[in-house]
């Protein structure tokens, strides 16, 4: 492929970095010749081979090679003498004039190939680990090349981006400047030095850079097994007494969320206690990803007892961890008190059904129960994307595969291009969680698939307009035509208290897309939709005042209760 036409550098970056094959790259540049379209990396992204945060960073490490070739082509050296040369000698490439700068930048392009690894560890402004390092060649050395092959870079979805206080505090690469001959070097050839103890390992003044940001570089405590006895005791007294979360706080006394409220259970807890018991959940890989990010998310299974959703992250007094308990098998909707006729909205074959509601409403069940129910009534193929995956769904009459997005897949956007090749029937989404995430579900449910997804807003209209909302202004006229079209059910949920203070009840509001639903949101009219839904009992919708109302009134929840959570207490008339 180089004979016939040579690599752009961003391509050839693409594979240095391990973001690309050398066929992807060639695929894109086929493309990019067919299409007319010169820029590489903007075929890349239409070809769903690169996500947006991976081209920016792709351009910016590509942008910091440029600049750095600039200065050592504009100094006199060649690339493979610029380690030896203090970076300060270099002249600053706006200094010439701009057609020599584009001809030096132009050469740089030509002489960055192939990369080396150093010069990519040179980017990150932080000396290679110490198992890693390999010696830079000096003006006595025979080969400027390394004689090991490069080591990968640890493990990351994406290449990092120095910003520019990290690149010019890092400290000088070790052999970076030529040094003259120490006098203690021997004279007569084939004499042996004098033995000199080892210096002692500097500490590296820059941070470590992954995942696009420094590393923490936390304390992460290592447990023994009377911690994870003792933490498996904890957490199954968790599910013993219903909780929905067991919270382990350093520095603070151990608590479980029943029905919607911190309960504590054990005041007296030593600090460097809870934070091995929190260690102790987490695999080594997993305790270094903490020490690196400061939090996680993970899934931690405990046979006999349940499935935990948990998040460990470091405060102020020290290690914490929040475990919610998820059922180790799916809900069904009779076992979440929710009606029947939720079924329906799981029969459609293309469009998207929203699941929404803040934080801690059982969103995560609802989903669960009616991809349950999918799975248990039609022979499809099931593809959920998910962080971390929650419940897990065995394959009854539908093929179900789940994928946990940072572990089988690399983001929630890259899955969800990838899912559009392997013949899902229905997509589920763990959670929209920005601009990309949304505009790829739409898509989805354009071309044919059954998008089931959550999203955290707080009623049915808000909805709406998150949705349109998160797209730039110049691009909302045409959101509202194909949500109009695509968009099919919001399921909007709250968990109510009961009456009698046993348990929690959901409240639902419910939106149905018709074509008024559509026309009002085609038509920059939103605002009318909440009147529409009340008045649209006959066609399954009902406002969230309307569900309180009646659980007012069938004397499962108070009166008071059910005037805290409405938008309007004059809906609200039973029970008055």
């Amino acid at each position: 492929m180089a004979q016939d036409k040579p690599v752009p550098l961003v391509g050839r970056l693409a594979i240095q970095l391990k973001m690309l094959t050398t066929a992807e790259v060639a695929r894109a540049m086929a493309e990019s010749e067919s299409s007319g379209n010169p820029r590489l990396a903007q075929v890349m992204l239409s070809m769903g081979l690169l996500d947006r945060d991976q081209i920016a960073k792709l351009q910016q490490v590509q942008k910091d090679l440029v600049e750095k070739q600039r200065s050592r082509m504009g100094s006199g050296e060649t690339p493979e003498r610029a380690s030896a040369s203090p970076a300060a000698a270099r002249p600053p490439a706006a200094a010439r004039p701009a057609n020599e700068i584009h001809r030096v930048a132009e050469q740089a392009a030509k002489s960055a190939a192939p990369m080396q690894a150093r010069d990519i560890d040179d980017l990150y402004g932080a000396p290679p680990a110490a198992d890693q390092a390999r010696p830079l060649p000096s003006a006595n050395s025979p080969s400027a090349a390394p004689k090991t092959p490069p080591s990968p870079r640890p493990a990351a979805a994406s290449p990092a981006v120095p910003t520019s206080s990290a690149r010019a505090s890092a400290p000088p690469q070790p052999g970076s400047a030529a040094k003259p001959a120490s006098p203690a070097q021997p004279a007569v050839p084939g004499a042996s030095p004098p033995p000199t103890a080892p210096a002692p390992p500097q500490p590296s003044l820059a941070p470590v850079v992954t995942d696009g940001r420094p590393s923490l570089e936390l304390v992460v405590p290592d447990p023994g097994a009377a911690d994870r006895g003792r933490l498996e005791a904890l957490l199954a007294a968790g599910v013993a007494a219903q909780a929905s979360d067991i919270h382990l706080h350093a520095g603070g006394p151990i608590k479980q969320r029943r029905i919607g409220e911190l309960v504590v259970v054990d005041e007296s807890v030593d600090p460097a206690a809870v934070e091995r018991m929190v260690a102790a959940a987490l695999t080594p890989e997993q305790r270094a990803r903490l020490a690196h990010a400061g939090e996680l998310d993970f899934c931690f299974d405990l046979p006999g007892v349940g499935r935990f959703r948990a998040n460990a992250y470091r405060q102020q007094r020290g290690l914490d961890a929040v475990f919610r308990s998820i059922p180790d098998r799916p809900p069904t909707l009779a076992e979440l008190g929710l009606p029947e006729e939720l079924k329906k909205y799981t029969d459609y074959h293309q469009g998207m059904v929203l699941i929404t509601g803040p934080a801690g409403c059982g969103k995560s069940s609802t989903l669960a129960a009616l991809v349950n129910h999918i799975n248990e009534s039609r022979d499809d193929h099931i593809l959920t994307v998910e962080d971390p995956i929650e419940i897990v769904h065995p394959s009854k009459r539908c093929l179900v595969n789940q994928r946990h997005a940072g572990a089988h897949t690399r983001t929630f956007s890259r899955a969800l291009r990838a899912a559009l090749r392997e013949d899902p029937d229905i997509i589920v989404i763990g959670e929209l969680r920005d601009l990309e995430t949304i505009s790829l579900a739409m898509t989805a449910a354009e071309t044919g698939h059954f998008v089931l997804a959550t999203l955290h807003t707080a009623n049915a209209v808000r909805t709406v307009n998150r949705m349109i909302g998160a797209f730039p202004s110049n691009e909302q006229d045409q959101v509202r035509a194909m949500l109009s079209e695509s968009l099919r059910a919001v399921i909007s949920q709250r968990l109510v208290p009961t009456a009698d203070g046993e348990g929690r009840v959901p409240a639902l509001e419910m939106l149905v897309i018709n074509r008024a639903i559509g026309n009002l949101i085609r038509d920059q009219k939103t605002i009318q939709i909440r009147s529409s839904m009340q008045t649209g009992k006959a066609h399954g919708m009902y406002l969230l005042e309307q569900s309180l109302n009646e659980l007012v009134a069938s004397g499962r929840v108070t009166r008071e209760v059910a005037l805290s959570l409405a938008e309007e207490e004059k809906l609200i008339t039973a029970g008055a």
